[in-house]
């Protein structure tokens, strides 16, 4: 019997690509607002493709793990051996994270903005 995540695990996972997936259009289409950057833009289109991407890739080179051997541990012992596609996945995850840093702190500056202005008014 193949060893895998606990099914917890793999909800959050595929929570986040989804949510991932959704927020990035969302960007793409309120583009013409001030708070949000053209790189922004750019960088939305680059998380939609790694959200794709990467979970067929982990899929594909996951069959041919060894018996014993979760997802995770896999990946580890492939980025351990130089394999490309977990050189490819870990990059790609890495971004995710970082389009998320920067799409959080975009929309958080925006809305601390638009409170200083109003304050400034009234």
């Amino acid at each position: 019997m193949w060893e895998t995540l606990p099914k917890w695990f793999w909800v959050i996972y595929y929570l986040f690509l989804l949510t991932t997936l959704g927020t990035a259009f969302f960007t793409l289409g309120i583009r013409k607002i001030k708070s949000l950057s053209f790189i922004l833009s750019g960088l939305s289109v680059i998380a939609i493709l790694f959200t794709l991407i990467i979970p067929i890739i982990s899929l594909i080179a996951s069959i041919g793990r060894k018996e014993g051997m979760n997802e995770f541990e896999h990946l580890v012992s492939q980025l351990q051996q130089g394999a490309a596609w977990s050189i490819f996945v870990t990059i790609g995850y890495l971004f995710l994270l970082f389009w998320w840093l920067i799409f959080l702190f975009n929309i958080m500056g925006g809305n601390i903005f638009a409170l200083k202005k109003n304050n400034k008014v009234g």
